[in-house]
């Protein structure tokens, strides 16, 4: 089973590393710069913002569907980050090194199914996932902080 992660696509965030302070905590949104420690996962180039990198803190919808598994919370973008990743049958950097819950949703936007990888296992739960017919697609997740990491989609290729 090919999958795909794609990663978010900037644009819909790109005006906020403009506005002041009030106008960016109406949309629940914080500027922030990356520490030296610590994990900033950008969530549209799959990769940790560098120490010193402007960072955008957000709450972002990332499971929409008219059902009770509605999901928001926050997430973080890179100030540069101007062009969405794409990774087939491969993992981003922010889906490695970190426990990651995964979450298989039916077509319907119910949660079908779940798994938790706590090492580098990411991989092959996606495939497990992926192996039942009725899940339509994955959520990814950091699993201790529960923030949206990435969405898993099958995929037939071009």
């Amino acid at each position: 089973m090919t999958y795909r992660i794609r990663g978010l696509d900037p644009a819909q965030f790109a005006d906020r590393f403009a506005m002041d302070g009030d106008a960016l905590a109406a949309t629940l949104s914080q500027r922030l710069t990356a520490p030296d420690e610590g994990y900033y996962p950008c969530r549209v180039s799959l990769k940790d913002a560098a120490p010193g990198e402007d960072v955008l803190l957000t709450n972002f919808t990332n499971h929409d569907p008219a059902t009770p598994y509605r999901n928001a919370f926050a997430i973080y973008v890179r100030k540069n980050a101007d062009e969405p990743a794409e990774f087939v049958d491969s993992l981003p950097p922010v889906l490695r090194g970190r426990p990651i819950a995964l979450r298989g949703y039916s077509a319907d936007g119910c949660l079908h199914r779940a798994a938790l990888a706590l090492a580098d296992d990411v991989d092959p739960a996606i495939r497990a996932l992926l192996d039942d017919p009725q899940i339509a697609y994955i959520d990814a997740h950091n699993a201790a902080y529960g923030c949206f990491a990435a969405r898993v989609e099958r995929y037939e290729g071009v």
